[in-house]
């Protein structure tokens, strides 16, 4: 939509418009926002496109997607025209007033969510709904009998066109109504339709090999599946022939089950990704089949997407061959098994292979990292108990297993992105541009960093990533080097990716979690059977499929974040006056700390505004807000002496 709306300034061909745009074109020329001239639609004079943002005293901004403005586009409350927050419009410009460019939305064009989540409250004798998004007040549509006896305080979502009640989610004390709140924020659903559940359940709880003789038959082999503890979905399987020196990755052959345009594709399209809270996922697909038949359980036949990929004796990759594959898993681990299964090395009978396949990795991970880059993330993972109440924390660093599964995982997708043609599904990461860069080295700076620029950005990194290492920051750095640079977005045409250090990538390897590799399953199916009119067919508007893939992703780590933010403000809130330990994440403008305490990653935002980045210091909670999910604090002293 965003680029559509940007061509318009200069001319979009009228038989070139796709049928995405069709019926925004037909409101855009209703509207004379737009006008044809010579089989071209132009934007008129006067008008500019652009993103609506809310501040808390209900005033709009427009971001333009025309880069010429330099600034924000100033909307009067009353001129927003039932525009919400991060809604597509079309605006008129206005008169400047104040020095302040103007302007009022003329058009919504994309409404950025259809639905709103609001809290019941009293404002004088009047029950309204207060957005949990922009702090707003709204009145409802309802009377205000009705509304009066619903408790102050109830979740209600409501309908953005009219304000009128759509469902009762529940009451903002109840620790329950955390999860529903965030996934109706970012319009997630945790229920499928009865026509998505009926086609999943119609394929049945198990493989019938006999019904694919054309199938690669790789049951003999000894499989295994290496995830999380408490993983429900087994998308990935390995196994490493020594003797052929052969590793073979085993993807759920999701496409077998899941038809371009049935209700389960739509609705996995819709979804994107898969989205885990701490205490339960919601699935892409029905758990029916996320679960179940795609799902590669242990001494179970299944249907896989296999790449057979062969090395010499270098440890380099020799050859690679894409395989419609019936496997079966011997054994499930987990990555804390795996872990001790590596230090220990007791004999695992058929799947002793393990081994052998961790050395040859280690040596192509020590190869990869000579292009890529090696940060050490952590992961924060939550606890919480029967009702919903936080009760722990703690952060998941990166394992020899981990990376095991990593460096098989990246052979993998690295290549099905040699399969694809110059149009398809590849996941891009480009390099971060100088201003990113500028403002890393400034902040470095302070930290006694002093990293000389370079041109190359590579180099840039690994200087600064030394340094770091012999001050004892290496993972503090880190995450500041990552916060700079750009996030990896999906795409149609390739660009590599700069942080793995390759110059083609994709994502091949969890069809059950991403619809980015389920559409990759199908065109390389397509590929393989050199169906040139069915690889066309699926290329149909995919740059705007993979435009709304990252949108997707982007909202299902938000829903998540949202979550974990709200149960810290519930914890939070029975803190106050209480005093904990923690570092400065962020100094400019407002000052941000996160807790690292027994209750480790929770983000206050803090009333000081001297604070230096990644500061250690004590401080106190003062006050929650569990409807905005935030904490508030006060510095209490520094801890840098005490290191």
């Amino acid at each position: 939509m965003k680029e559509f709306l940007r061509a318009l300034a200069f001319g979009v061909r009228v038989s070139e418009l796709s049928s995405d745009f069709k019926q925004v074109v037909r409101e855009l020329l209703k509207c004379e926002i737009i006008k044809e001239y010579k089989d071209k639609l132009y934007l008129n004079n006067g008008f500019v496109f652009g993103k609506i943002d809310i501040s808390s005293k209900g005033t709009g901004f427009l971001r333009p997607f025309d880069e010429s403005f330099s600034r924000d586009l100033l909307i009067e409350a009353r001129d927003l025209r039932g525009a919400n927050y991060g809604d597509i419009v079309a605006c008129k410009l206005l008169p400047i007033k104040k020095r302040r460019p103007c302007a009022k939305v003329a058009l919504v064009l994309w409404r950025a969510n259809a639905t709103s989540i609001v809290i019941t409250k009293r404002y004088g004798e009047a029950v309204l709904g207060m957005n949990v998004k922009t702090g707003l007040s709204i009145a409802l549509k309802a009377s205000q009998k009705s509304l009066k006896a619903l408790p102050l305080g109830s979740v209600l979502k409501i309908d953005n066109e009219n304000n009128a009640i759509i469902e009762v989610l529940g009451h903002i004390d109840d620790d329950k109504v955390d999860e529903k709140i965030s996934l109706a924020l970012f319009n997630k659903n945790d229920e499928f339709s009865v026509a998505c559940i009926n086609e999943a359940v119609a394929n049945g709880d198990f493989v019938d090999a006999s019904m694919y003789p054309n199938r690669v038959d790789l049951r003999d082999k000894a499989f295994c599946t290496i995830d999380p503890i408490d993983a429900k979905d087994f998308d990935d399987a390995i196994y490493y022939d020594k003797a052929q020196n052969t590793l073979f990755v085993a993807i759920a052959d999701v496409s077998e089950y899941v038809f371009a345009y049935s209700a389960t594709d739509k609705e996995a399209r819709n979804r994107g990704f898969s989205i885990y809270f701490p205490h339960k996922a919601v699935p892409m697909l029905p758990r029916n089949l996320s679960e179940n038949i795609c799902s590669l359980k242990p001494n179970e036949d299944r249907l896989a997407f296999c790449f057979k990929i062969s090395f010499d004796d270098t440890g380099e990759v020799r050859s690679e061959e894409l395989l419609e594959a019936i496997i079966n898993s011997k054994r499930r681990f987990n990555y804390d098994e795996v872990d001790i299964l590596l230090q220990k090395k007791p004999n695992l009978g058929n799947l002793s292979w393990l081994y052998e396949l961790f050395a040859l990795m280690q040596k192509e991970r020590k190869r990869r990292l000579k292009n890529a880059f090696e940060f050490r993330t952590e992961e924060l993972r939550m606890r919480l108990d029967d009702e919903n109440k936080l009760i722990a924390t703690r952060y998941e660093s990166d394992t020899p297993a981990h990376n095991l599964i990593e460096d098989c995982m990246l052979l993998a997708n690295k290549a099905a992105a040699r399969l694809i043609d110059d149009t398809g599904v590849f996941r891009n990461h480009l390099p971060a541009d100088s201003k990113k860069i500028d403002k890393l080295l400034s902040e470095l700076s302070t930290l006694g960093i002093d990293a000389k620029f370079k041109p190359n950005l590579a180099e840039l990194i690994r200087d600064i990533q030394v340094l770091a290492d012999e001050l004892k920051m290496r993972a503090e750095v880190d995450k500041l080097i990552i916060k700079a640079q750009k996030k990896a977005e999906y795409a149609s045409e390739n660009a590599g990716h700069f942080g793995l250090g390759f110059e083609r990538y994709t994502h091949f390897t969890s069809p059950i979690r991403r619809y980015s590799d389920l559409i990759l399953h199908r065109l390389l199916k397509a590929k393989l059977k050199n169906d040139e009119k069915a690889y066309n067919y699926l290329l149909l508007n995919i740059q705007s499929t993979c435009e709304s893939l990252s949108t997707l992703e982007r909202e299902a780590d938000k829903v998540a974040f949202d979550f974990m933010d709200r149960k810290f403000a519930r914890w939070a809130k029975t803190q106050i006056g209480k005093k904990f330990k923690a570092y400065i994440i962020e100094n400019s403008g407002i000052v941000i700390a996160k807790l690292d305490d027994e209750i480790k990653g929770a983000e206050v935002i803090l009333s000081e505004n001297s604070l230096n980045l990644l500061q250690k210091i004590e401080l106190i909670i003062t006050d929650a807000d569990i409807v905005a999910a935030k904490i508030f604090g006060k510095f209490h002293k520094s801890l840098e002496s005490e290191a």
